[in-house]
């Protein structure tokens, strides 16, 4: 008995709603701090180490004991932004916060707010001594940056048989405001090997 045209496009139809029925999907919550590599791509843990390691390195250099000695105060940092040149689409906004966070965790510098959010600050002062809102904040003079936190993310990648080597390198520097010295320049490597399994034929 051959199949009539209706229930030809019935299994037609049919068909793909059991693949996906079959496709199923699974979510489970991991903790934050856990690493996680599925592509070998940049990451929130690559982000959060390179930044942890590099600030320390930035403390560790003659820079930031002189200007303490000399200015009797802790130097105060504003993050110009990481430059992405890499062949991957990377959020540099959470890098730099990584690596404003560092900066604070140390209790060795001030970080203040970058050009946008100084902006935007200045504009919410204003509306407040123009009598827009109650209690307005005393107006005050701005900390000025003592140094400007930059850099750049490169990567090189390397492909061949199913593996892929994957090369980030960051470079960060730190320069004085007052003369345009850098004072410190930083640099971390890191090198990922993704191996990729073949499909096993029927």
């Amino acid at each position: 008995m051959k199949p009539t045209r209706s229930r030809v496009w019935i299994l037609f139809l049919l068909v793909p709603l059991v693949l996906l029925g079959a496709c199923g999907k699974t979510v489970s919550r991991r903790a934050v701090a856990e690493t996680i590599d599925l592509s070998g791509k940049w990451n929130d843990t690559d982000s959060r180490l390179v930044a942890q390691a590099m600030i320390q390195d930035s403390l560790n250099f003659p820079w930031i004991d002189q200007f303490i000695a000399e200015k009797k105060k802790k130097p105060v940092v504003i993050a110009f932004g990481v430059k992405n040149r890499t062949s991957e689409h990377i959020n540099t906004q959470t890098f730099m916060k990584d690596l404003e966070r560092a900066f604070l965790l140390s209790g060795r510098v001030k970080i203040v707010a970058s050009r946008e959010q100084r902006g935007a600050i200045r504009e919410e002062r204003a509306e407040q001594q123009m009598g827009l809102t109650k209690n307005p904040t005393a107006i005050g003079k701005e900390l000025g940056a003592d140094f400007v936190l930059t850099g750049v993310l490169n990567s090189i990648k390397d492909r061949a048989e199913g593996e892929e080597v994957i090369f980030y390198q960051t470079n960060l520097e730190l320069i004085s405001v007052e003369s345009n010295e850098k004072v410190w320049i930083g640099d971390h490597k890191i090198k990922k090997l993704v191996k990729r399994s073949r499909a096993k034929p029927f």
